[in-house]
């Protein structure tokens, strides 16, 4: 068995340089357009980890017998996948949109800001934060699918784009952390340390807050004079009707029925088919689903969560090796090589950690959310929505990770006062 823990570890390695190489294969699609499909899809950073989870499990399978590799990969829990699969399609519905859009505007009209400044402003900073009451995934796809005609626009330089998706990635990672259940990795330890919502948000949340209102208003200040007044709206098709209020309410309490039941994929599952059911029915009111790019974030998370359960060997002894700010920063590295909801996991494991040390890891954990898409479970979900608007339709890694430095730094001084 140890030769295959270090198989494992080398494979997740590989995944990981595949993640900062996706930019290389979409270019290579368009020099060798015979190889085109392959190429983009090996370009897709949504596929990365499903298709190295496939390795890995084949890998399994020569070297300690199929049955094993089986037996492995129906061991794990795949309820996080399936439950940002399920968030993001009910979340991207067009009657939970427009009830979205309509609380911004009206905000927006209030403030003494030019309109679409404002809304900037708003999806940067109040989306995030009410992902603490709706779930990260959802606060990911909502503000994702609103930013998205206005700033990640063709007019507006690339690094501005990243700048702002790191600024998105980070403030939704802690966001969430005023409440014990809407962040992955405040989730995964909640329970075990007993940490309810009342205790996040006078130990956590005010901090996140402050970071996250920093955050926006840095990054709308920069943006400011790329923001278009006069951004396009998708155009209704001609059989489209305006949505009525009983129809947004009717979406809204599927969301935050899924929300409820977010632990219960039976039950989740069920009601997201009758959801499917119900939009359908009328179909008049709605837009096409994101049933896509939701499948290839449920692929990508479900992929992490197969080669995470192999890297347990190596990433539980520094965590438990670390003094307090030690580990916070320890965190902080490590989650852009790992999903961060893992790595609180693996803390939770340890026993007789002081609450200093406790705090130290999730805080670490939360603020390194943003900087690679794998760090934080609703950060594939942006790229899937966002990506089309950038340069030959993908992410880098790279790019990313410079974006979201300053925002992570912000966070990090936030949690450290």
């Amino acid at each position: 068995m140890p030769s295959i823990k270090i198989i494992a570890a080398a494979i997740f390695a590989l995944a990981l340089l595949h993640t900062f190489c996706t930019k290389f294969f979409e270019r290579l699609a368009h020099r060798h357009p015979r190889h085109a499909g392959l190429l983009h899809l090996l370009g897709e950073v949504e596929v990365v980890f499903g298709f190295w989870a496939f390795v890995l499990i084949t890998v399994m399978a020569l070297v300690t017998g199929g049955a094993q590799a089986i037996a492995y990969a129906e061991s794990l829990q795949y309820t996080e996948p399936l439950f940002v699969f399920v968030i993001m399609v009910v979340a991207a519905s067009k009657p939970v949109l427009v009830s979205i859009q309509a609380l911004i505007s009206t905000l927006s009209a209030l403030a003494p800001l030019r309109t679409v400044v404002a809304q900037t402003w708003a999806c940067l900073a109040l989306v995030p934060l009410i992902g603490s009451l709706i779930t990260e995934p959802a606060a990911m796809t909502l503000a994702a699918l609103l930013l998205a005609p206005l700033v990640f626009r063709p007019s507006v330089p690339e690094w501005l784009k990243y700048a702002a998706l790191g600024v998105l990635f980070v403030n939704v990672s802690i966001g969430g952390t005023l409440t014990s259940f809407a962040a992955p990795p405040v989730l995964m330890v909640a329970s075990k340390w007993n940490w309810d919502s009342a205790f996040m948000a006078s130990t956590f949340g005010w901090r996140a807050s402050i970071a996250v209102l920093i955050n926006a208003s840095i990054m709308t200040l920069v943006l400011r004079k790329h923001l278009n007044d006069a951004t396009p709206t998708a155009p209704e098709s001609p059989d489209q009707q305006p949505v009525p209020l009983t129809v947004c309410a009717i979406h809204l309490l599927f969301l935050a029925s899924v929300v409820v039941f977010a632990h219960h994929p039976v039950i989740f599952i069920g009601l997201f088919l009758f959801f499917l059911g119900y939009t359908q029915a009328y179909a008049r009111y709605q837009n096409p689903l994101i049933l896509k790019e939701g499948l290839l974030v449920g692929f990508f998370l479900a992929g992490l969560v197969v080669l995470g359960g192999m890297q347990q060997w190596w990433l539980q002894p520094i965590v438990s090796s670390l003094q307090p700010t030690a580990l916070f920063f320890g965190a902080l590295g490590l989650t852009a090589l790992t999903d961060n909801a893992a790595l609180t996991y693996l803390g939770s494991l340890i026993d007789g950690m002081t609450d200093p040390a406790k705090y130290a890891l999730v805080a670490g954990a939360v603020a390194g959310g943003g900087l690679t898409v794998i760090a934080n479970a609703p950060n594939p979900a942006g790229v899937a929505l966002l990506k089309r608007g950038f340069n030959d339709g993908s992410v880098g890694a790279g790019g990313l990770l410079l974006g979201a430095s300053l925002p992570t730094a912000i966070a990090a001084l936030a949690f450290l006062l």
